[in-house]
């Protein structure tokens, strides 16, 4: 997609595929009953015009969308709270805005899905489940309609997949077919979990939160935590605590 000049490409051949892709992924999660959470720190407009698109139907007859804009100073206490396992939180924001940059590392505690949409220099590999992107240093694109052509185009392309109704059907989780009570290959994925709860007695663990619910976990190997820590865990313990500047794994 162009500008009527053909001197600007608005949307190219990268981010297209990309926005297809969140869009499927976004209509299953809608379709097994998820709330979209939309924040934009920098940019409070972009979020309460990204909710208000999705609960209106694209056409008259079409299905609304549930939809809410975060916009308190916290949002990502905001999130903490108001996300449930297969919601999914998208962000309009540049890659270094830290509150972003911290949901973004904690939502796979959460089990939820992240779509994260900006412009300049990216955020790394698997910093969202789905990153629209415009590759441009312009500091006024977020100014300039680019940002709300995306999420129209995201929010139509929803709709689109929900005329499809083969395509609403996700692909199965891993380990779905292990019939057995423990399973090689899933017993060795390290979870991610947000500590909760830190009990005065070491003996009963932490009560952490993870995609699945709240578990309580040891944490003999990893010492001392503090509410709100990220932590890889295993086996019903914890393996390592995850340093605020590093990836998490998705």
């Amino acid at each position: 997609m162009t500008t009527s000049d053909a001197t600007v490409e608005l949307i190219d051949r990268e981010l297209s595929a990309d926005l297809a892709a969140a869009a499927l992924a976004l209509a299953r999660r809608f379709q097994a009953g998820a709330t979209l959470w939309v924040v934009s720190p920098q940019w409070e407009p972009h979020a309460h015009h990204v909710a208000v698109e999705f609960v209106h139907p694209v056409i008259m007859g079409k299905r609304a969308l549930p939809s809410v804009s975060l916009v308190e100073p916290d949002p990502v206490a905001q999130c903490r709270v108001a996300t449930r396992p297969g919601d999914v939180v998208l962000a309009v924001a540049s890659a270094d805005q830290p509150q972003v940059r911290d949901i973004m590392r904690r939502a796979p505690a959460w089990g939820a899905d992240t779509i994260w949409i900006g412009s300049g220099p990216r955020p790394g590999p698997g910093a969202a489940t789905h990153i629209l992107w415009v590759d441009s240093d312009d500091p006024m694109i977020p100014a300039t309609g680019r940002f709300v052509l995306m999420y129209h185009l995201l929010w139509e392309l929803t709709h689109v997949c929900f005329e499809h109704p083969g395509l609403l059907q996700a692909p199965a989780e891993a380990g779905a077919d292990c019939a057995d009570d423990a399973c090689v290959t899933c017993s060795d994925e390290g979870r991610l979990a947000e500590v909760v709860l830190v009990s005065s007695n070491p003996i009963d663990g932490v009560l952490v939160r993870t995609a699945t619910g709240e578990e309580r976990v040891d944490i003999t190997i990893v010492g001392d935590v503090e509410a709100g820590d990220l932590l890889l865990v295993h086996g019903g313990a914890a393996i390592t605590r995850i340093d605020p500047r590093e990836e998490v794994p998705r």
